[in-house]
């Protein structure tokens, strides 16, 4: 029988999946998901199923993304016995039990533990993706479909009725127009805010040869979720840009389609001339204007340092934010001595890591509040 505390990480981790794959599963869901499960069997994906289902759930367009995420986080749970196909959903058919039995004589020492599974789905999350086994990537690629990146938000012109801020003379005029003269009420508006655009500059080079396939299934997931509001370009010796080809609503295909559109992949690095050549072709004429331009590199630069610190200054100025993402971050003992990233890192407000499911699932957090 699991422990009360690994129950309570598993749903915990659950709902942290929930959340990425856009479905609002907010603490006090959670917590009614847990008192559900402390009258059901936990070992029993169909209880836990529909104890999430009723509780996690806030209405019809969250039950898709609920079994997507059900069968991306529990797969390839056992039961402790047999039950009817009748009373599990669809598509929860690789939760049957893989080992017939009459029922008779089970012990819960027999039984899988439903707490170790979502313990090694926690260690998977923190794994350095470079050492990931071929089966571990496509259970990667699961969760990466699962990612819904939120945009950083900001203040436009337009505004919008509200309940609070500036009050908004015409409405208020027209309606006591209506009332017979009298104003008896003040109604308000306030801006709206829009999606601030999002750039992603993503290292193709030889040393980012490991981390080529994750930082691009990471930017698809970002243009996926705002397809109007992101930018994806590749560096390496040429600038190349991917948005179209990772407008496609599948991944591999998208991936497929920017293999055989990026000229340079497993070459050279020259970040300063890349970056010289993204600013004066786009960052300039407002492609980085006001975004969020995200770096994605390890920072080897076999051209001048001097030159890509002089182009990362004038991206600062140009940019609302520059985050940084460096895979070697999440080692233990790194430290950022390579010229290029000495050369960056002055003009950096956001440097972080870059190397596992759970860094890209926080670099998510720092891209929105940027």
């Amino acid at each position: 029988m699991p422990e009360p505390r690994d129950v309570v990480d598993t749903v915990v981790g659950f709902a942290r999946t929930l959340r990425h794959a856009g479905v609002p599963a907010s603490p006090d869901r959670v917590e009614a998901m847990l008192a559900a499960l402390a009258h059901l069997r936990v070992l029993e994906p169909a209880d836990v199923y529909w104890a999430g289902r009723l509780t996690l759930c806030s209405g019809p367009d969250d039950l898709d993304r609920y079994d997507a995420a059900f069968e991306a986080w529990f797969r390839g749970v056992r039961t402790r016995a047999p039950r009817a196909a009748a009373t599990l959903p669809p598509r929860l058919a690789a939760y049957a039990p893989l080992d017939a039995g009459t029922g008779e004589g089970d012990d819960d020492a027999d039984a899988p533990d439903l707490a170790a599974r979502a313990s090694a789905e926690e260690v998977l999350r923190h794994r350095d993706v470079a050492g990931m086994s071929a089966a571990e990537r496509e259970h990667l690629r699961r969760l990466f479909a699962l990612l819904v990146p939120a945009a950083p938000m900001r203040p436009a012109r337009r505004r919008r009725a509200a309940p609070h801020g500036a009050v908004h003379p015409g409405r208020t005029v027209r309606r006591a127009l209506r009332d017979g003269g009298e104003v008896s009420r003040l109604l308000h508006r306030r801006p709206r805010p829009r999606p601030r655009r999002v750039v992603l500059l993503v290292d193709v080079s030889g040393s980012m040869t490991p981390y080529a396939d994750a930082l691009l299934r990471f930017a698809h997931a970002a243009v996926r979720a705002r397809p109007a509001s992101t930018e994806v370009f590749t560096i390496g010796t040429r600038l190349t840009r991917l948005t179209r080809e990772l407008r496609q609503r599948d991944a591999d295909r998208a991936l497929a389609a920017s293999g055989r559109a990026i000229p340079d992949w497993s070459g050279g690095t020259r970040l300063g001339e890349v970056l010289k050549a993204f600013l004066d072709r786009w960052g300039q004429r407002g492609t980085a204007r006001g975004a969020v331009v995200v770096v994605c590199s390890d920072g080897w630069e076999r051209g001048g340092t001097e030159l890509l610190g002089e182009q990362m200054a004038r991206l600062r100025r140009l940019a609302h934010a520059v985050v940084w993402v460096n895979p070697h971050k999440g080692r233990d003992g790194y430290e950022p001595l390579t010229g290029g990233m000495q050369a960056a890192l002055p003009s950096v407000d956001h440097f972080v890591a870059g190397h596992s499911m759970a860094a890209f699932e926080q670099l998510t957090g720092v891209i929105s509040r940027a």
